[in-house]
């Protein structure tokens, strides 16, 4: 699982955007409410190699949280035990987009990063990664970081480039 930290609400625009670029990646989409996506990716058209005969597509769900959208408890729920983000993304986030794969192998963690790093480019925002505290030298010089923390846990702060480069890395894999 990754999170997309955002400073507003997605505009109209946006969601277009974002319905489009995940129609292009996916075998099927169903948006069961506005911004919430289940979603049988197709591995292969995020580059991402390793799917096994009959894991071509990998079931995933993309949901948008926050005022306006649905699961605003998620959204206060997720953020309640988070620290002051504006030190860290430069806003505080007032919806997010949580993307969740339904599935383990450690292709899945690459697909998940991948369709982030996609969605981000369509919606903007920032990725919030949380970390093993290992894994904190590995994302210290990669393109896009935008910030490091130790405190409550570990997490990277970063730009869809930071994430396309991290799952690039040997050894890659999400704590979540």
């Amino acid at each position: 699982m990754l999170v997309i930290e955002l400073a507003r609400a997605i505009p109209a625009a946006g969601l277009r955007q974002l319905r489009l670029f995940l129609a292009g990646v996916a075998e099927s989409v169903e948006e069961r409410r506005v911004g919430e996506f289940d979603l049988q990716v197709r591995v292969e058209s995020l580059g991402v190699a390793g799917a096994g005969r009959g894991e071509g597509t990998r079931p995933m769900l993309v949901s948008v949280s926050g005022p306006g959208f649905g699961d605003e408890e998620v959204f206060d729920a997720e953020h309640a035990d988070e620290v002051d983000q504006e030190r860290f993304v430069g806003f505080t986030p007032t919806h997010a987009v949580d993307v969740i794969a339904f599935c383990g192998a450690r292709f899945d963690h690459v697909v998940v990063a991948l369709l982030t790093a996609g969605i981000m480019d369509a919606v903007g925002g920032v990725a919030n990664a949380e970390l093993h505290e290992d894994q904190l030298p590995l994302v210290a010089g990669l393109p896009g970081l935008l910030a490091r923390r130790r405190e409550p846990w570990e997490a990277a702060y970063g730009t869809g480039e930071f994430l396309r480069a991290w799952a690039a890395t040997p050894g890659f894999r999400l704590v979540k």
